[in-house]
């Protein structure tokens, strides 16, 4: 497996993510209540949550009764995934920028990825790689920066060009340097059409109450202009 590129970060962090990722403002009161908004039933559904993480969306999608695959390609988040989901699904260490050989063509009905497609450069391949496992008029549900505010926040000089990026996280612990990828709206938006998929709704996301409560400051300044943005997307 190709070492990705968020690997020394994540490995330094994981145990304190999944300590305190039900109660983070960003994602628990923000990403969080969005994404699941564009999900309807799922149970009986078999569903992979691409970029697990440590497992907070696989374990909503089986208390709903899907029948999920969670992926991650850290170790370590990919462990706690395991000990908070248990036996109610199956876990695969792969990473999204390469082929998920462990998935057959139209088996899936859908696929969540949350703050996860911005570890990937290529996001045609990814797309055709999500394209491929999804059953006709499946759907895909994902999450990620909005390109508007990474534009700004790594002072991108040219809008349209992906490119490889790197800021310093705090909120989890120990300082890190974590590194992804810068994406335009535009590309997305492409990727997605190349491949075959259908965007029926694009959400630009609003913190819920709760987050007010625990980051006034930052609940004002989500409440004027996007962190991420969310999607939902049909195979035709």
């Amino acid at each position: 497996m190709k070492t990705p590129i968020s690997k020394k970060a994540y490995d330094k962090i994981a145990d304190a993510y999944a300590a305190i990722t039900d109660k983070k403002p960003h994602n628990a009161y923000y990403d969080r209540p969005a994404v699941k908004s564009l999900i309807g039933d799922v149970a009986g559904r078999k569903i992979a949550d691409v970029g697990c993480g440590t497992g907070a969306y696989a374990q909503w999608l089986a208390d709903r009764g899907a029948r999920v695959t969670a992926i991650d390609a850290n170790e370590k988040m990919l462990a706690h995934a395991r000990k908070r989901v248990g036996g109610r699904a199956s876990f695969h260490l792969a990473n999204m920028e390469e082929p998920f050989p462990f998935l057959k063509d139209g088996s899936l009905d859908g696929v969540l990825s949350a703050l996860a497609i911005t570890y990937v450069r290529d996001h045609k391949a990814l797309f055709s790689e999500f394209h491929r496992i999804l059953r006709k008029k499946g759907w895909l549900v994902f999450s990620t920066e909005h390109p508007f505010f990474s534009y700004g926040f790594f002072k991108i000089r040219n809008y349209f060009k992906t490119r490889r990026v790197s800021c310093s996280w705090k909120g989890f612990g120990k300082r890190v340097r974590m590194n992804s990828y810068y994406h335009s709206l535009g590309s997305i938006c492409e990727a997605l059409y190349e491949n075959g998929f259908l965007i029926e709704r694009i959400v630009e996301p609003k913190p819920i109450r709760k987050f007010k409560e625990v980051s006034p400051k930052d609940y004002r300044e989500l409440m004027n202009f996007p962190l991420f943005i969310c999607m939902k997307a049909w195979k035709t």
